[in-house]
């Protein structure tokens, strides 16, 4: 039997109130004046990696990096990749072309002179490239990345690209980025998310376990993705936000570092940019 794929394990490194769940109800105005939660619920995951011997990538908004430069300098002293989550949260389809230039090259910048590493990869916030940006990977391409993580080949109400393909693909022909999707796997002929987050914390641990599996035993690594905030069950609340944004976050937040350490310890995991470059000699 062939040895399991190296899966990618990712942090999208951004605050409690930067998620797209609050958008509405909290002003990019008012992010200075809020508790930064960030960089201690990091120190936590380095510990929890360094535990369990394992790489990542921290794909992380410029406007956090430029905040904590310390906590990225770590990051990346510890061995794991550093990646860019663009500057400071907004979707992707809320650009038009060269605004989206212009958030990659403003993220970038910040990131690699604080860390000296250069960026190659990328994960849009909320998975927002999809079928209304058939421009974005286009601009990746030409602002020189690598690889993308970024599309979502599932229907969700949040976001999600269901016609796109499940594992990783060359989005934009004699380039040599790849976009690697977020995990899915089948169940009665339904494709459903797998990959993190939300789905991750809410639902039982054997769930993603069989899912990730699912998807090794086809020959396919998995990828993983969560928030330092999804560690945080003394966070604040936001009250006034819907009650199902509200559900969607703080749910089963108590629960999560512990189903993270089983995670790392039941499948091999590594960094984005190792699974990127063994996709792209696939995709040859």
């Amino acid at each position: 039997m062939p040895p399991a794929p190296v899966n990618g394990l990712s942090v999208d490194v951004e605050d409690w109130f930067q998620v797209g769940a609050f958008e509405h109800v909290i002003d990019r105005a008012d992010w200075d004046r809020l508790d930064l939660r960030v960089e201690r619920n990091c120190d936590v995951i380095l510990r929890m990696f360094a535990d369990a011997g394992v790489k990542g990538t921290f794909f992380t908004l410029g406007w956090v990096a430029q905040r904590c430069p310390s906590m990225m300098r770590r990051i990346a002293g510890e061995g794991h990749e550093i990646a860019s989550h663009g500057w400071d949260h907004a979707r992707v389809f809320t650009f038009d072309r060269d605004g989206f230039a212009h958030d990659l090259i403003r993220a970038r910048d910040v990131l690699q002179d604080i860390t000296g590493c250069a960026v190659i990869g990328y994960r849009a916030p909320s998975f927002s490239i999809d079928a209304r940006t058939p421009w974005a990977h286009e601009v990746l391409a030409e602002q020189g990345y690598r690889y993308s993580s970024s599309v979502a080949p599932i229907h969700h109400d949040h976001y999600g690209w269901r016609e796109a393909p499940r594992f990783a693909f060359r989005p934009v022909a004699g380039a040599d980025l790849v976009e690697i999707p977020v995990t899915t796997a089948e169940l009665a002929g339904r494709r459903m998310a797998a990959g993190g987050g939300g789905f991750f914390r809410l639902l039982p641990y054997a769930v993603s376990r069989w899912a990730i599996g699912q998807v090794n035993r086809a020959g396919h690594p998995a990828l993983t993705y969560f928030h330092p905030w999804e560690i945080d069950p003394g966070q604040p609340r936001v009250a006034d936000a819907p009650l199902r944004s509200r559900l969607r976050h703080y749910t089963r937040l108590d629960a999560m570092a512990g189903k993270l350490k089983r995670l790392l310890s039941d499948f091999p995991w590594g960094r984005m940019d190792r699974l990127a470059a063994i996709e792209a000699e696939r995709l040859a």
